[in-house]
């Protein structure tokens, strides 16, 4: 008989994801990334789907989410993560289990974000404007120094060559340099950023190895004193995440954002990922950033998307009605 059960065990939890083929993407299923969730205030449910031989073949990191008149939803972000070989068959067992725990919860929907495509009979899903990217490019670290500049479009080689030549400094601070770089940011490519405190919690909380456990890094380009571009980067297994990024409206002709991402993918592939993940494309949502993505070659991931499961489907029709209105 299959049983869902919480994992408390930080490392039972992150192995099973270091036992998928690629760990691009499922960092937000870690066992660091969760712990990130609570220290931000949302209760995290890590439950594991056990076969009848009881061996753990899916994990479900959930964060609980508050909504107004004390109504919540569920969100399980790059999840569910499963053993398709041998859990497939239980998947509607486990959306059953995390359902149930969201009607205690007063749970108006369930939310997930799978990393591959998955197949339900006995539950209705909705197909939602994503949340976390649904296109990703990623370099493969594997390559040679000279095969990853040669697979580039000749523009960024050209100005990764010309930033080299501007004596910049990639450094592994600050916090208050970096939060000043967002801040300019925003503004100019109009655009809303998260709280400070959310990337201050998150350098902070997800401190693991990098490899068995999740660790983030701040990393900044300075010409002398002055920061010009500056990156949250998150490790976890084989692959180096960009997950948040940030430059100067000054000295652009420095370069400076070739020089930082090429310098954290000398510095990954030093350190043995396989594999460096821009994180997020969208030829119509970003269309400048996306260019300069691309521009460094690679390859596309397409995730299947983001789903909402309706709990409460009157709920889920009053909620959907005053986000249309909001």
């Amino acid at each position: 008989m299959s049983t869902v059960k919480q994992i408390d065990d930080k490392k039972i939890w992150n192995n099973f994801l270091l036992n998928q083929l690629t760990q691009t993407g499922i960092f937000l299923q870690s066992a660091e990334w969760l712990d990130f969730l609570e220290a931000m205030g949302h209760k995290t449910y890590r439950l594991g789907l056990s076969d009848e031989q009881n061996n753990l073949v899916a994990i479900f990191g959930v964060t609980k989410n508050s909504l107004p008149f004390r109504k919540n939803y569920f969100y399980c972000p790059r999840g569910p993560v499963m053993n398709y070989e041998l859990g497939v068959r239980n998947y509607e067992f486990l959306i059953e289990k995390i359902s149930e725990i969201a009607k205690k919860e007063n749970g108006i929907f369930l939310r997930l974000e799978p990393p591959i495509k998955f197949q339900v009979s006995n539950f209705k899903f909705q197909e939602i404007t994503p949340i976390q990217p649904k296109h990703t490019l990623v370099l493969d670290l594997t390559k040679s120094e000279d095969d990853l500049l040669a697979a580039m479009h000749e523009k960024t080689r050209y100005n990764i060559r010309l930033a080299e030549k501007k004596n910049l400094v990639l450094k592994n601070e600050n916090f208050e340099d970096f939060w000043k770089l967002m801040k300019t940011t925003t503004e100019r490519d109009k655009f809303s950023a998260h709280p400070k405190e959310h990337y201050q919690t998150m350098l902070e909380k997800i401190s693991g190895d990098g490899k068995t456990g999740m660790r983030t890094e701040l990393k900044i380009v300075y010409s002398g004193d002055t920061p010009l571009a500056a990156a949250i980067i998150g490790y976890f297994g084989d692959t180096a995440t960009y997950i948040h990024g940030a430059s100067s409206s000054e000295f652009r002709n420095l370069m400076a954002p070739y020089f930082l991402h090429w310098e954290i993918i000398g510095e990954a592939k030093n350190l043995g990922y396989k594999f460096y993940d821009f994180w997020g494309i969208g030829e119509v949502k970003w269309p400048g950033v996306t260019r300069f993505k691309k521009g460094f070659g690679g390859f596309e991931i397409n995730y299947p998307g983001t789903f909402d499961l309706p709990i409460n489907k009157l709920w889920y029709t009053i909620y959907n009605l005053a986000r249309k209105i909001l």
